[in-house]
């Protein structure tokens, strides 16, 4: 494990706890509702300013990373405390927007409410740790956001201790909806209650820590898998914001329900806030804010 990542503290508990249910219920109320560039571009520019004013009220610097796509121009919202670029950090984000005609409550509100409450958990409770958010835009037409800010990323040579991408966090079932890509089935849980971990063979080492990091939080099941490559093999493995940061060279994960392969819901107007499992939600919280309090706790 690198020497930026220590063991856990015996406060982690304590941090983790700070972790609040209520909270994560605002944001998924707030977000819920189609947010897509073509067909409703202002419900997805008002959930950027969301994401960018409640970010900005715990007391980070956001800045719009601005980007052209099909020739118009398009922004990821990025936030954090750190003055000096060189400063390795943590990575953690969210993409903001849906396909057309869903309201995309567990794609992708799920995961930019996680991300939001583990934002305003570290500011108020480990404000020294190196974290950087992202909300990501236009990841459901090719992760086209966060392949633009991937490459300027690498370009300006920013060192990143990992990147977690937070894809459809919120829906378990024990109805056996859970499916798998072929070659991953025997290996498996039959009933979607977990949390899945997907890493490729470049963020083993990132993946134990985050692994530890999620498993101390009681009652959560944690899956993982590491993939060969960039995960090529593995189609599915590369539908989400962690990919163009593999391609990239850096440590990745995506942290995930499992998406199609369990959620019934998915990319069709059922997916509400009233199918998700909030209670399971908290706890995915409490472990990427687990995962903040294991970084070190001043700067190098």
């Amino acid at each position: 494990m690198p020497s930026s990542w220590p063991e856990h503290k015996a406060s982690c508990a304590t941090i983790r706890a700070q972790v609040n249910r209520d909270r994560l219920v605002e944001h998924l109320r707030a977000l819920e509702g189609e947010r897509n560039a073509l067909t409703s571009p202002h419900r997805l520019a008002e959930a950027q300013a969301y994401v960018a004013d409640h970010l900005a009220r715990v007391g980070y610097r956001v800045r719009l990373h601005t980007f052209t796509h099909l020739g118009e121009r398009f922004a990821n919202v990025i936030a954090t405390r750190l003055a000096d670029p060189r400063t390795a950090r943590l990575l953690i984000g969210a993409h903001v927007d849906t396909v057309v005609g869903t309201p995309g409550a567990d794609d992708n509100a799920s995961g930019v409410a996680v991300m939001l409450e583990t934002a305003r958990v570290v500011a108020e409770h480990l404000p020294e740790v190196p974290v950087e958010f992202a909300g990501f835009n236009l990841e459901e037409v090719g992760m086209v956001g966060s392949s633009h800010y991937a490459r300027d990323v690498k370009r300006a040579g920013v060192p990143l201790l990992g990147m977690l991408s937070l894809e459809m966090v919120g829906f378990t079932e024990r109805q056996g909806l859970q499916h798998y890509p072929l070659m991953l089935k025997p290996f498996y849980p039959r009933v979607g209650t977990f949390i899945g971990l997907v890493a490729n063979r470049r963020s083993r080492a990132f993946l134990q820590t985050v692994v530890q990091a999620m498993r101390a939080v009681p009652d959560l099941p944690v899956e993982m898998v590491v993939l060969p490559g960039n995960g090529w093999l593995v189609p599915e493995s590369r539908l989400s914001d962690q990919s163009p940061f593999w391609d990239a060279g850096y440590p990745a994960l995506m942290v995930t329900d499992t998406a199609f392969l369990r959620n019934p819901h998915y990319h069709r107007p059922t997916d509400t806030v009233d199918t998700l499992d909030l209670d399971f939600m908290r706890r995915v919280c409490q472990g990427v804010v687990a995962l903040t309090a294991s970084l070190r706790s001043a700067m190098a």
